[in-house]
């Protein structure tokens, strides 16, 4: 079948054995430009559409000089289909295109003049084109035997996929008489029709000859030779009934082949050859006769028979009438070749009558002169390739020659023996008519005669018959194939056939086989059918012209994209928004897990709000021009109106008293809902109702509580208009504070801001406008129900209305900002005397103190607030006194006259949305927030040092009770270079081992990058892949590269066991471990960035691959795609959702999404578990990693080879966590302290080993989840039990908490059993390893230092050498009441530390400056607290209490003042972001001085 073992005299020389795949063997010396493979172009040798326009073009209509048939010319094809094959591309791709000259009427009728059309080179023998002695040689398709591979197929396979192993026949459709249709694409070529744009295997049926169906007019010939078969196949089995299938299928086929090489060689040949050339006769077979098929062949024959083939073929029956055939114009008398390509269930051959009909037609008519003219119908209308429907068949013959390397007309003459001619005018002297076009083509070869083509100079050379080039090269080349073919039928050595079959066979004609096929009359045929002579049957009506048959369908170029842009930019964008699904998606789990957490914290009390809204009347509030209406709740009371908001929070108290005078006025149109509440010296209320019903209701119940209200009328816009808004309101409080302080403080007017020119009227109305309690509490940012607002408010309103005046809050104003101590005293006297006697009670006193209280959230207890009033009055020496005077109460406070000189009254801008309340006035706003101009170092009159500087943004109130002296800071010298340089060697000191490690991971993913980018740019195979998109693939395989890297390292990041091993070898001098979790993220982050650039330059391959041709696809994708002439490429769409790469690269992108949104910190913190769950997507992330690598769509899978070791490593570090995850710890105790702490007490399990500032991981059974949450161990590593002071923040700490309130059991409590992973390491660990460590805790950040606090208490009551010989602890807290818990352990490590290792500085941040006054007090009372009892006021700590927050920079430049001998410093921060980012930025800029050195380790929760 294929051809192999023909010659057995030579078994392993190709040269000898022709199989299918077999290279072309040259007659003549290779003609490359390079003499290796590059293809002669332009300018070395002309434009190939320009030599078919020279030298083929012409008109249609004259007959061949020999009266040949048109079934000889397309039998010839036949014989060419079933010796040789060369039209498929070859891979990679290279092309030949035909630049179209400018106008071409066929091709470029617009005169664009870009018009290419493209000529893809054929596919060459993988072991030539290495050099000029083995230049490049194509490949032969087919067998390149004349053994019927047009009939079988060239492989056993094809042949077996012909069959119907029924019978010994060839396998038929519904009617017997045809074959199957080809669905097989490895089977039959499926070019689309180019005249209609049909595809798809119906109406294409299965031949031996991969493009059988090319034309009716072969699909006539093949189905003559398959009903002959079947024909034959069905006389044997009646012959030889015990034959089977297989008897009967090859003897028939034997008989079919050996009848056509018989036809094709003696009746054929000399048809097509000239007289003078005839076959020589069979003197047996020779074994060492190269039947190779020649590239010259190729090219001779093919374009001998394309000057005979017509511009249609007729059609008639046995009774010689000629019939009309159908098409899409009507009827013309032949079926036009142009419109007749690839065409699909052809009308005119539905039955085996109609095709009998074509071949008699054929048979009866004459083809067409045969000389250099071609017809248009292949000339300009042969089947394109790529997106062009039609293409110059001449052309693409000429680029064709020039791909295979044929020598030139003159070269081939000299290499053959024959005569050369030595002009132009030699090519053909008989020829007088052929000047014009001689003349053209010389030009085009610039008259030298040496660069004449070979096919062009064999078309010249013709004319009547082939010219003695073409003549000679087709007769030598079927003598070599008849006389070196083993089995050829005359070969009686082979044993095939006897003599006498022999003789039977080569009496048999073409004639012979359309009679037995057709069973028609053999009278209706002349004898030789490759001839038609005068006298014979059935003459043709006329010789076919162009005129009365139909046009040829012109030019149509496809556009692969067409329809598919918008698509594929909503494909892309729609990819691009996976992360704000992810985004939106993670929003609606915060909200929910927002809600859930609401409820658990506010169980219970929604009953009460809806007791408190049963009487509310629902409205909406119209806030103002271009702002939403909200809804509000409105409560009526016999004095007042309260406006709630949808949380039933009061928004504002309006007062009806009669005083008040509120007016009403209704709108009267639009629906008549609105209402208007104008309030005199307070910004109007407007509200809108459902319906008129509704608000004439809410009227009757106002009126019932305000009788004298006054009621009008307006027009809804008017009403609107007339009704001051807040935002009204504010401005005019703008106005009101501007000037205020321009008077108190004596500025400018013009620098108490710009107004308008026109804005007199504003000053006066803002002048004249009062305040109510409500706006007077919001300038002081606090609540109008506070008693300090109460106090204050009922002092400054001196007329008793209800509202502050312009010169009532002044004369408060002047006061703060300018009065003496004693002014100040006196006022806060005057405020407190509630009962205006001149006196001062205890319990006014008392009073006083609660009111100052209330900012931090009324941290002392009634008891303890007695406590400091009475030691007040002690030190005093008023013990014995019940009421103070001025004098007394000043004398009281005789220590503190500079806080009260300092001492102001905070208020903020009257405008509601937070601006500026001066602006413009630096000096003034420096005057109201002083600061004391240097660093401080104070020391407790009780122990230690403890250090503070008191400044405007995080202060400690109050002097410090003694001075020290100010932290020397070494002055660097140069310029601003010199101090870059210096810096710049700092931060490369601390960061040494963090820079070397991201940049030997970085160098890596660079190399790998780079590696593969050279790769597929340079030294890859040649596929054609580089050359397709050589941007897109060098980013997607380069970034492929590194991000298998990336994701298969990142895996070592969180091997926690692993990492706390290794954190005590020498190996933690190296490499920083304490940042794994920072180098997880910072690999996370650089993964997803070159993921989305892998993605981009895959969306480019992706385009580009949807725009190029299915000849280019499968060079690229043998695997994938098989070029089977169809020419359309995947949709976008097929690449990204029906391929498994694209498949699971959007499922990739969509798995980052999730991951990386819902690992973003801000959902992290509110939804941990949405985290927790969306994180173990991992396992899927990895799983469709390796599908993805593993298709191999370009290259072979490589990311096994990243992925295994860090694999091996991470499952061997989770199945140890998961060996302690399983064991089930019983927990002793459980305590729920306040602020929503539990504290959880439980086993210590055995082998247990930890270090003072590590972690664990804990999951509760009781929860009904495996979901494990990281909490920072409290116990010492002495203890015999573990500890955890976890916080209830989110769901799963609140529902811990419930769980543990109420433990189960008669007698014992019984608690729920925990898991527990660990212990892990972290930096917090290695405090002990330098000689002055600062441990900096926030919020429950303060967990892992009682840990350490504790371990180091007990280590020096010990007397165990270490080398931490100080600690510095600083506890950052809104309220000492918020970690109580934490107290006590401060309070035990202050009893146990007699070597005073601890200093301890605690800061309560909720006693902000919102009232300095007040702030002042409280300091003066703390102070006082200490000197009494020797602990804080608030914590009862003997450590020294702050108000505000810690001042880090200053605080550490003072360590180095007080240690100047310690080089090297630990700071160790947990808390929350804000808090260890300020930590970090006081160490970098520390650091960037020349002195000692912190280094500091955080954590965030």
């Amino acid at each position: 079948y294929d051809g192999w073992f023909n010659n057995l005299s030579v078994p392993t020389e190709p040269g000898f054995l022709p199989p299918a795949g077999c290279r072309l063997q040259r007659l003549v010396p290779a003609n490359y430009a390079d003499g290796v493979y590059e293809a002669l172009e332009e300018p070395l040798l002309p434009n190939p559409r320009r030599l078919s326009n020279a030298a083929t073009q012409g008109a249609a209509g004259l007959a061949s000089l020999r009266n040949r048939t048109v079934l000889g010319v397309f039998f010839g094809y036949h014989v060419l289909s079933d010796l040789v094959s060369v039209e498929t591309p070859g891979c990679p791709a290279e092309f030949l295109n035909i630049r179209i000259p400018p106008g071409d009427p066929v091709f470029d009728p617009d005169q664009r003049g870009d018009v290419v059309l493209p000529f893809q080179r054929s596919r060459w023998h993988p072991k030539t084109g290495r050099s000029p002695s083995n230049p490049r040689g194509l490949t032969n398709e087919v067998t390149g035997w004349l053994d019927g591979s047009s009939i079988y197929g060239s492989s056993h396979s094809w042949s077996d996929a012909l069959r119907s192993f029924s019978g010994g026949q060839l396998a038929s459709g519904p009617d017997p008489a045809f074959p199957r249709h080809s669905q097989n694409p490895l089977l039959m070529w499926a070019a689309p029709d180019p005249a209609t744009g049909r595809r798809g295997p119906q109406g294409l049926y299965a031949f031996g000859a991969k493009r059988g169906n090319r034309e009716p007019f072969l699909q006539a010939l093949g189905l003559l030779w398959f009903r002959y078969h079947n024909l034959c196949a069905q006389r044997l089995a009646r012959e030889h009934p015990d034959w089977g299938d297989e008897e009967l299928f090859q003897h028939a086929r034997k008989r079919v082949i050996a009848t056509y090489q018989n036809i094709a060689f003696y009746e054929w040949l000399p048809s097509f050859l000239p007289k003078t050339k005839t076959p020589p006769a069979y003197a047996g077979y020779r074994p060492f006769l190269d039947p190779s098929i020649s590239p010259e062949f190729v090219v001779a024959s093919e374009q001998f028979l394309s000057t005979m083939v017509p511009p249609g073929v007729y059609m008639r029956n046995a009774s010689c009438h000629f019939r009309k055939v159908l098409n899409s114009f009507g009827s013309s008398p032949a079926l036009r070749v142009c419109n007749s390509y690839w065409i699909r269930e052809n009308p005119n051959l539905n039955s085996t009558q109609e095709v009998n009909q074509l071949l008699l037609g054929m048979a009866s008519q004459i083809s067409e002169l045969e000389d250099r003219i071609v017809v248009e119908d292949l000339r300009d209308y042969w089947p394109g390739p790529g997106k062009f429907s039609c293409t110059d068949y001449i052309a693409s013959s000429i680029q064709r020659g020039r791909d295979m390397g044929l020598p030139s007309y003159s070269q081939a003459l000299l290499a053959l023996g024959l005569e050369t001619p030595k002009n132009w005018s030699d090519l053909n002297p008989n020829r007088w008519s052929q000047d014009i076009v001689l003349e053209a083509t010389a030009t085009l070869y610039n008259q030298d005669l040496s660069r004449l083509e070979l096919l062009l100079g064999g078309l010249l050379e013709s004319h009547g018959d082939p010219g003695p080039l073409f003549s000679t090269i087709v007769l030598d080349q079927f003598v070599r194939l008849r006389d070196g073919d083993r089995y050829w039928f005359e070969n009686t050595r082979n044993g095939l056939f006897s003599k006498e079959e022999i003789a039977e066979i080569r009496n048999a004609t073409l004639r012979d086989v359309l009679v037995a096929v057709t069973d028609i009359d053999p009278s209706a045929l002349q004898p030789n059918v490759f001839f038609w002579h005068e006298g014979a049957p059935c003459p043709q009506p006329q010789q076919l012209t162009t005129e009365g048959l139909p046009r040829c369908v012109p030019l149509t170029v496809l556009d692969f994209f067409e329809g598919s842009g918008p698509g594929f930019g909503i494909t892309i964008v729609a990819l691009c928004c996976l992360p704000l699904v992810s985004l939106l998606f993670s929003g609606l789990v915060a909200h929910l897990r927002g809600r859930e957490r609401k409820k658990l914290q506010k169980k219970g009390k929604g009953s009460m709000k809806k007791e408190a809204a049963k009487d509310g009347v629902p409205a909406m509030e119209w806030p103002g021009p271009k702002e939403r209406n909200y809804p509000v709740t409105i409560q009526l009371f016999p004095d007042r109106m309260q406006v709630l908001d949808r949380h039933l929070t009061v928004l504002r108290v309006v007062q009806l008293r009669p005083s008040q005078r509120v007016s009403l006025i209704l709108s009267s149109n639009r629906g008549c809902r609105t209402l208007l509440l104008k309030i005199p010296k307070e910004y109007d209320l407007v509200l809108l109702f459902n319906s008129e019903e509704e608000r004439g209701t809410f009227m009757q119940q106002l009126k019932g509580w305000a009788p004298g209200l006054h009621v009008a009328e307006m027009g809804e816009k008017e009403l609107f208009r007339k009704a001051v808004t807040k935002q009204q309101r504010g401005c005019i409080l703008e106005i009101f504070f501007r000037h205020l302080f321009a008077q108190v403080l004596d500025i400018n007017q013009a620098d108490a801001g710009t107004l308008a020119l026109d804005s007199s009227q504003k000053v006066r109305e803002a002048l004249t406008c009062e305040l109510s309690r409500a706006e007077f509490a919001e300038s002081l940012g606090l609540k109008p129900q506070d008693m300090f607002v109460e106090s204050m408010f009922s002092l400054a309103d001196k007329d008793g209305n209800g509202y502050l005046s312009f010169r009532e809050f002044l004369d408060i104003l002047v006061v703060f900002m300018k009065g003496s101590p004693e002014d100040k005293s006196r006022l806060m006297f005057t405020m407190y005397d509630l009962d205006e006697n001149g006196f001062l009670s205890k319990d006014e006193f008392f009073t006083m103190m609660r009111s100052f209280i209330e900012i931090s959230n009324n941290c002392l207890s009634k008891a303890q607030l007695a406590e400091v009033v009475e030691s007040l009055f002690r030190e005093s020496g008023f013990q014995d006194k019940e009421e103070l005077t001025w004098e007394d109460f000043h004398f009281m406070l005789r220590d503190h006259d500079s806080e009260l000189r300092s001492t102001q009254l905070h208020v903020k801008s009257g405008r509601g949305d937070g601006g500026e309340g001066l602006k413009g006035c630096e000096a003034p706003q420096n005057a109201i927030f002083p600061s004391s101009p240097h660093p401080q170092i104070t020391r407790s009159p009780f122990r230690g040092w403890h250090l503070g500087k008191p400044f405007p943004c995080c202060r400690t109130v109050g002097p410090p009770s003694r001075l020290y002296t100010e932290a020397l800071q070494e002055k660097m010298q140069g310029g601003l270079l010199a101090r870059k340089l210096q810096q710049f060697k700092r931060f490369v000191e601390n960061y040494r081992r963090h820079i070397v490690c991201v940049a030997v991971f970085s160098a890596i993913c660079v190399g790998l990058f780079a590696e593969r980018a050279y790769y597929y740019a340079f030294a890859s195979p040649p596929t054609g892949i580089a050359e397709t998109t050589r941007v897109g693939i060098i980013l997607s395989r380069g970034t492929a590269a590194s991000v298998s890297f990336m994701f298969s390292y990142i895996l070592l990041t969180m091997c926690r066991n692993l990492i706390t091993f290794l954190r005590e070898t020498f190996l933690n001098r190296y490499i920083p471990f304490d940042a794994a979790v920072d180098f997880h993220r910072w690999i996370a982050m650089a993964a997803v960035v070159l993921a989305i650039l892998h993605s981009a330059g895959h969306a480019v391959n992706v385009y580009i691959f949807s725009i190029s041709p299915l000849s280019l696809l499968a060079c690229l994708f043998p695997k994938v795609f098989v070029n089977d002439g169809s020419k359309l490429p995947w949709k976008f769409y097929v690449w990204f959702f029906q391929t498994v790469p694209g498949m699971t690269g959007v499922l990739l992108l969509l798995v980052l999404a999730i991951m990386y949104v819902f690992a973003s910190h801000h959902f992290r913190r509110r939804s941990f578990r949405g985290f927790w769950l969306t994180h173990h997507l991992y396992i899927l992330l990895y799983v469709l990693l390796i599908i993805h690598g593993s298709y191999a769509l370009i290259q072979l899978p490589r990311f096994h080879i990243f992925f295994l070791v860090p694999a091996l490593i991470y499952g061997g570090d989770k199945l140890v966590s998961l060996s302690r995850k399983k064991v089930e710890i019983s927990v002793v105790k459980a305590e729920l302290l306040p602020s929503g702490v539990t504290h959880l007490q439980f086993q210590r399990p055995q082998g247990f080993e930890y270090k003072s500032g590590q972690w664990v991981r804990i999951a509760c059974l009781a929860l009904g989840t495996t979901e494990y949450h990281p909490f920072t161990l409290t116990s010492a590593p002495h203890e015999d039990t573990l500890s955890l002071h976890i916080r209830a923040v989110g769901p799963w700490t609140i529902r811990l908490r419930e769980i543990y309130s109420n433990p189960q059991g008669n007698g014992c409590a019984t608690y729920p059993k925990l898991y527990l992973d660990g212990p892990f390491g972290e930096g917090h660990q290695e405090w002990h390893k330098f000689e002055v460590s600062v441990l900096v805790g926030g919020g429950i950040g303060v967990t892992p230092f009682a840990s350490i606090l504790k371990d180091l208490v007990f280590k020096s009551s010990l007397g165990s050498q270490m080398l931490c010989k100080k600690i510095y602890f600083i506890w950052v807290t809104r309220t000492q009441r918020q970690f109580e818990w934490l107290a006590d352990i401060i309070r035990e490590v202050e009893e146990n530390d007699h070597q005073d290792l601890v200093s301890v500085h605690i800061y309560i941040t909720q006693l902000a400056e919102k009232f300095d006054l007040r702030t002042t007090m409280l300091y003066i009372c703390e102070r006082h607290f200490q000197k009494v009892l020797n602990r804080s006021l608030f914590t009862g700590l003997r450590s020294i209490t702050h108000f505000g927050r810690p001042p880090f920079e200053p605080f550490f430049n003072s360590l180095r003042e007080v240690h100047p001998q310690v080089r090297k410093i630990g700071v160790f921060s947990c808390g929350p972001p804000g808090m260890t980012k300020n930590v970090e930025k006081a160490c970098q800029l520390i650091n960037k001085q020349d002195q000692a050195h912190f280094i500091h380790h955080y954590e965030n929760f």
